[in-house]
């Protein structure tokens, strides 16, 4: 299906600005995306209707706005197609869960040498969590090599599976490279040892489409910032029989269901992992944002970008002096590379003067960073809403940077 891309771009008020006197291009969507109208409204109209707590009271606003919250937490359900609204946790974002899963497993599962597997594409987010569950716990960290090809080595990551191997915790799309982890091969192989699987699905939730069941992952973790939503609010996936196990991760109201000072009792899930008040905002934002995508289809936004990416990969090419960082053969929405002789940071800077948004440095991904030897890349990472007539401004700005440094 031929998308209208003049219409979806339409949607969205921050794409139609200048920036240094030049027409926005907006090519950072791996940090955070755009958002359409119809989210900006939706998080507008709870501030100007419906805003009240939830869960907690009986007049009218409060009833409102606790529906518009459960709606969202059914639209996640459908949209990673879980097996059950007990099994959506609403957090803070993709940090937070993972921090929640890391917490909790080093109280309840994890001893001293016991093992995580991680891999070496990993954000930030992805390898702090579990080096300080090391340090909770005694676990070890160990860690998935990659190859030249911004790809896996999946012979290492089956030598390191173990009978002591308690989790493996990796990204479904990395940030830093786009590489697309076989995650549906590593999955079951991290099962046969006995060992539970996080997936973090920062990168993929915008993408591709997710199957939690098909996937059988034990939990799968994404933000709605990156999925055209709302900054401050995600979800954690986990399986019911195990979430039933873990500890709360934070006391508070809404997670417990009696207290006294001799001992309190914790609430059913999935509200037993949310003490507080949470962003009931971002969340009604959520699924507006999943509303968006579901009505443009995740297949036909996945193959416009897959066209942006074949695009740009060509056009860079075409430039000559070009390092591309990750060249995997299942990428998604993300060329990370470098310009000969000239500093990503001194070239994303005359970039922005031109009005094009690209993030330059590690991208909060130092290991991939060092494992290549480089002090950080160019990344464009591309949205639905992206044209190749924005890529072509794109490479003309690398022409005139080549041209700066000479």
């Amino acid at each position: 299906m031929a998308l209208d891309i003049k219409n979806i771009r339409a949607q969205f008020p921050a794409l139609h600005q200048e920036v240094h006197g030049r027409p926005l291009v907006y090519f950072d969507n791996a940090a955070t995306s755009q958002k359409p109208q119809m989210v900006i409204d939706a998080i507008a109209h709870y501030y100007n209707k419906e805003n009240s707590n939830i869960h907690r009271g009986v007049h009218f606003l409060s009833q409102q706005a606790t529906d518009k919250y459960e709606v969202a937490r059914e639209a996640v359900r459908r949209f990673i197609n879980a097996d059950a609204i007990e099994e959506i946790i609403i957090t803070r974002g993709t940090t937070e869960a993972i921090n929640l899963v890391a917490s909790c497993l080093s109280q309840w599962l994890f001893k001293e040498g016991d093992e995580i597997i991680i891999s070496a594409i990993e954000h930030h987010s992805n390898i702090v969590p579990w080096q300080m569950a090391c340090e909770r716990s005694g676990a070890v960290l160990k860690v998935i090599p990659v190859l030249d090809s911004g790809e896996l080595d999946m012979d290492a990551y089956r030598n390191l599976l173990n009978d002591k191997t308690k989790l493996v915790a990796v990204n479904h799309i990395s940030n830093a490279l786009g590489t697309i982890n076989p995650v549906e091969e590593m999955i079951p192989l991290a099962q046969e040892k006995g060992a539970l699987v996080l997936i973090d699905g920062a990168q993929s939730a915008p993408h591709t489409d997710i199957d939690v069941q098909a996937l059988n992952c034990d939990f799968y973790c994404f933000s709605a910032h990156k999925m055209y939503g709302p900054t401050g609010v995600g979800v954690l996936h986990g399986k019911k029989e195990i979430l039933e196990k873990m500890p709360p991760y934070h006391g508070g109201g809404e997670m417990i269901k009696e207290v006294k000072f001799e001992g309190s009792t914790y609430n059913d899930l999935p509200f037993k992992f949310e003490g507080g008040t949470p962003n009931i905002a971002g969340g009604i934002g959520l699924e507006a944002s999943i509303r968006f995508i579901e009505e443009i289809g995740i297949e036909n936004i996945a193959a416009q970008e897959a066209e942006l990416l074949a695009y740009a990969t060509e056009k860079l090419k075409e430039t000559g002096g070009i390092r591309f960082v990750g060249e995997a053969k299942n990428k998604a929405g993300v060329v990370s590379f470098l310009i000969e002789g000239i500093h990503p940071y001194d070239a994303g800077t005359i970039l922005d003067k031109l009005g094009i948004a690209i993030r330059t440095g590690h991208h909060c991904a130092q290991p991939v960073m060092d494992r290549f030897d480089i002090p950080g890349t160019m990344r464009a990472s591309f949205a639905v809403y992206n044209t190749k007539e924005e890529i072509d401004v794109f490479i003309e700005g690398i022409h005139k940077v080549k041209q700066m440094f000479g």
